[in-house]
C-alpha cells in the first residue's frame, strides 16, 4: 500500500471492509465473515451503533455483568458492570455481600463543580488586562445567556468567571477560568459551547475598548476547552463496622486482619509502584460502571489519576483507619458523570443500565460508582492479605485458558472440578488437557 486513500469515510461499510482486506489481510473470506458475525441482526440497532463513531465496520463486544446485593445508603442496588477482566464482577459481588450484613455503604457528594478554560496570550501589562476583565465581566457572562438560560433554570450554568495570570509559566499566557454546574449532564458540549462564545465576546469587547492601545488589543486566543480535571467535583464512600465483626477468617483473627489491612493501605500511600496497582483495582469497578452507563471512562481515569498526584506524589485513593474500635474504610475522589445526553438515550443497553439503577441523577450515579471502586479495592486487599490474589483470580481465569486451548465442553467440566483443589496455570491446564 503506497498511496493515501481519499474519500474512505464516504465508502459503504462493505466497501470499507473490502479495502481493508485488499490492503491488510491475506485470509479474505475469514476476515469478512468475522466482522459480519458481530453485526447486529436488527438493522435499526446496527445503524444506531454505526453512528456512534466514524468509519465503523463492525461492533466490538464487551461482557455486561451484574453485581447484586449492594446496600447503599440503606437502598439495595444491582450494579451493571462492563468489563473483560476475570474476577472483577465476582469481587464486587463478594464485597457487596460482605458489607450488606455490616451496614452497607454510605456515600455523600461533596461538590459538583466543573471547570472550563480560555487560554490566550496578551502582551500588555497584567494590570490593564485585569482591569479590562473586571470592567467587562458582567457583559461576558450576559453574552452566553441564550446558551445557559435553560441550565440556569435547573440550578446549573456558569457559576463564576475569573482571569488568571500564568505569565510565570509561559510568556504572555493568561486564562479565563469558568466554573460550571451542569445538573445531570456530564456537560462537555455545554461547557465548550459557552467557552467558545465567551472567547468570541472577549475579543469583540477588547477591540472596542478605549483604554487599550492597538498592540494590547491584539490578544491571541489559543484554545477554549473544558478541563477533565475536576478536583471540586467530589464524592465520598465508606464502610465501617466493629473490628470484632470483620470475621470470621481462616487462620486469621479479626484484629490481625484489620492491622494488615491498614498496613496495606499505608504501603499504597507511600510506594508509587504499589499505589498504581492499588488504584488500578479501584478503577476496575469505576470504569465498569462508567462504561455500562455511557460515561467517558477515559476522562474519569485521567482526572482520578491526576487527583491521586495532588500532593506532589502519586498515592492511594482510598484510606483506612481504626476509630473507637471500629474499622473504617473510605474513598474520596473526583467523578464527573452524567445521566442525560450522550449515549444515555441512544444506546439501548446504556438506557437499560440506568433503568437497572432506577434512573439515578448525576449525584446518585457518582455515589454508586464510587461504591463500586471501594468494593473492588476492599475485595482486592482482602484477598492479598489472606489467601493471595491469584487463588481466586486464576480460578476465574480458568475458563479463558480452556477456551484458548480449544477444550471441549466435557473437558471444561472435568477441568473445573479438577482445579477446585489444584493450582491454576497455563502449563497445568495444558498438562490436564493432554491427559484427559
Amino acid at each position: 500500500m503506497n498511496n493515501i486513500i481519499n474519500g474512505f469515510s464516504k465508502l459503504t461499510k462493505e466497501k470499507k471492509i473490502d479495502w481493508l482486506i485488499k490492503n491488510h489481510f491475506n485470509s479474505k473470506n475469514d476476515v469478512k465473515k468475522l466482522l459480519k458475525s458481530y453485526w447486529n441482526s436488527k438493522k435499526n440497532v446496527q445503524k444506531n451503533h454505526d453512528e456512534f463513531a466514524e468509519n465503523t465496520i463492525s461492533n466490538f463486544y464487551y461482557p455486561l455483568g451484574v453485581a447484586p446485593n449492594f446496600l447503599i445508603n440503606n437502598k439495595i442496588f444491582t450494579l451493571p458492570m462492563v468489563t473483560e477482566e476475570s474476577s472483577v464482577v465476582a469481587a464486587a459481588c463478594k464485597s457487596a455481600k460482605f458489607w450488606f450484613s455490616r451496614g452497607g455503604f454510605k456515600t455523600k457528594v461533596l461538590n459538583t463543580e466543573k471547570v472550563g478554560q480560555i487560554h490566550f496570550l496578551f502582551s500588555g501589562k497584567s494590570t490593564k488586562i485585569k482591569k479590562f476583565f473586571h470592567k467587562n465581566k458582567s457583559k461576558l457572562v450576559n453574552s452566553i445567556y441564550e446558551l445557559t438560560k435553560n441550565m440556569n433554570k435547573r440550578g446549573g450554568g456558569l457559576k463564576d468567571l475569573e482571569i488568571l495570570n500564568k505569565t510565570n509559566l509561559i510568556k504572555n499566557y493568561y486564562q479565563l477560568k469558568g466554573t460550571f454546574e451542569t445538573d445531570n449532564a456530564m456537560g462537555a458540549n455545554f461547557i465548550n459551547s459557552c467557552l467558545e462564545k465567551l472567547a468570541e465576546s472577549f475579543k469583540i469587547l477588547i477591540k472596542d475598548d478605549n483604554e487599550l492601545d492597538s498592540n494590547e488589543k491584539n490578544i491571541e486566543i489559543i484554545m477554549s476547552i473544558l478541563s477533565n480535571y475536576t478536583p471540586n467535583c467530589i464524592v465520598k464512600a465508606k464502610v465501617s463496622c466493629p473490628i470484632n465483626k470483620l470475621g470470621p477468617f481462616k487462620n486469621m483473627k479479626e484484629e490481625e486482619f484489620a492491622k494488615k489491612f491498614l498496613i496495606a493501605i499505608k504501603i499504597a500511600k507511600t510506594d508509587e509502584y504499589r499505589a498504581v496497582t492499588h488504584n488500578k483495582g479501584i478503577m476496575n469497578g469505576i470504569d465498569a460502571i462508567a462504561m455500562a452507563t455511557g460515561n467517558d471512562f477515559r476522562a474519569i481515569e485521567a482526572c482520578v489519576h491526576a487527583y491521586a498526584c495532588r500532593s506532589g506524589k502519586y498515592s492511594s485513593l482510598s484510606n483506612a483507619f481504626i476509630k473507637n474500635k471500629n474499622f473504617i474504610f473510605e474513598i474520596e475522589l473526583p467523578l464527573s458523570m452524567g445521566t442525560v445526553g450522550g449515549l444515555t438515550k441512544l444506546h439501548p443497553i446504556v438506557n437499560w443500565s440506568l433503568e437497572l439503577l432506577n434512573f439515578p441523577d448525576s449525584k446518585s450515579l457518582m455515589e454508586i460508582t464510587a461504591v463500586a471502586g471501594l468494593a473492588q479495592n476492599f475485595a482486592a486487599i482482602k484477598s492479598l492479605i489472606t489467601s493471595g490474589i491469584q487463588k481466586g483470580h486464576m480460578k476465574m481465569h480458568l475458563l479463558n485458558i480452556l477456551k484458548q486451548k480449544g477444550a471441549s465442553e466435557n473437558q471444561k467440566i472435568k477441568a473445573i472440578n479438577f482445579f477446585k483443589k489444584n493450582i491454576v496455570s497455563v502449563s497445568a491446564v495444558e498438562d490436564f488437557l493432554k491427559n484427559s
